[in-house]
């Protein structure tokens, strides 16, 4: 069974804004003036989602705008190795590709420093957008940009918030958006509306909560050594987006949602004992490996469709998913 997922032709999955070079400092806990050198990376949430949805055996395209340079040709190269369509890519003679320089704290938490004023991506506009494609996606990927104060992000994120059929956020996403205590379940269900079909809050090795019309939950994380966690957000996001392409129904069906979830948290688990987001992508039978070593059962036989059909720099992830 191991080819039989391509032979299902795989619902398309559209992600669509930004992907660009980050720059990682070869050591660790040191300020960028401080580090010695860097090592250049393909990132950006959006692309590093669609690549995940690859790897695990799902059919995606990125849509996005570079800069006609050596940089925004290598990232459009990196994508087709990974096998996702780039047909909605465009190039501006005009701009430059968005660099970022990264600095890994302790436990590989990271800030960024951007070079954009504007680069290409900030630079796309609605006539470059190729609908066509998005027309045909499943599932649409939306990747939200940077904002110039935190207000505005705010403001801009809650502007499109009750368009989302499935948003996905972390604890201090919610911290941010609300004000208050993420632990609080009351604050994070501050954040639903009446067209949310499921709302996730990551709490990072802790796992994640869920909730839906239904139902509400929690599935434990893994613990593992923590390199650079750069790269969790948009592993977890495109397992669970492989899932949903495969099961619409895992909204209604609380025990394939945990399921899904449980192989969600071992996808951002692997992924960030290694630098490198794109590289420390895991496969499907990485992520059951680690599930199985943490004696974890991956229980039913959804479970085993799930596996064996293969299936966040923004500051939040949204997910729109489109009902065919």
């Amino acid at each position: 069974m191991a080819n039989s997922f391509a032979s299902l032709n795989p619902q398309l999955i559209v992600s669509f804004g930004e992907m660009l070079i980050d720059f990682v400092p070869d050591i660790a806990g040191v300020s960028l003036a401080e580090s010695s050198a860097f090592l250049k990376a393909p990132g950006g949430a959006p692309a590093n989602v669609a690549c995940a949805i690859k790897k695990l055996g799902g059919n995606s395209a990125f849509i996005g705008k570079f800069g006609d340079d050596e940089f925004g040709h290598m990232l459009v190269d990196v994508l087709k190795k990974h096998g996702v369509n780039t047909d909605g890519i465009c190039f501006d003679p005009h701009a430059r590709t968005a660099l970022a320089f990264m600095t890994l704290k302790k436990y590989g938490e990271r800030e960024f420093t951007f070079y954009r004023n504007p680069s290409a991506d900030m630079l796309l506009k609605e006539s470059d957008l190729k609908m066509s494609m998005i027309k045909q996606a499943k599932i649409f990927h939306y990747g939200l940009p940077l904002w110039p104060s935190p207000q505005a992000a705010r403001d801009g994120i809650l502007s499109i918030w009750n368009y989302a059929d499935f948003i996905k956020v972390s604890d201090d996403e919610v911290a941010f958006l609300t004000h208050g205590d993420a632990r609080r379940e009351d604050v994070v269900l501050s954040l639903w509306h009446q067209n949310l079909k499921l709302l996730i809050v990551t709490d990072g090795e802790k796992g994640c909560r869920y909730f839906t019309k239904h139902f509400k939950g929690k599935v434990d994380g893994f613990s593992v050594k923590t390199v650079n966690t750069t790269g969790a957000g948009d592993a977890f996001v495109g397992s669970i987006l492989v899932s949903l392409a495969m099961d619409t129904n895992f909204f209604q069906d609380e025990r394939r949602l945990r399921e899904a979830l449980l192989f969600a948290n071992a996808c951002g688990a692997i992924c960030v004992t290694k630098n490198g987001v794109i590289p420390a992508l895991p496969t499907r039978s990485d992520a059951l490996g680690l599930i199985k070593s943490k004696g974890m059962p991956l229980l039913t036989k959804t479970c085993m469709i799930f596996s064996s059909l293969a299936v966040v720099a923004s500051i939040l992830v949204f997910l729109l998913y489109k009902a065919k």
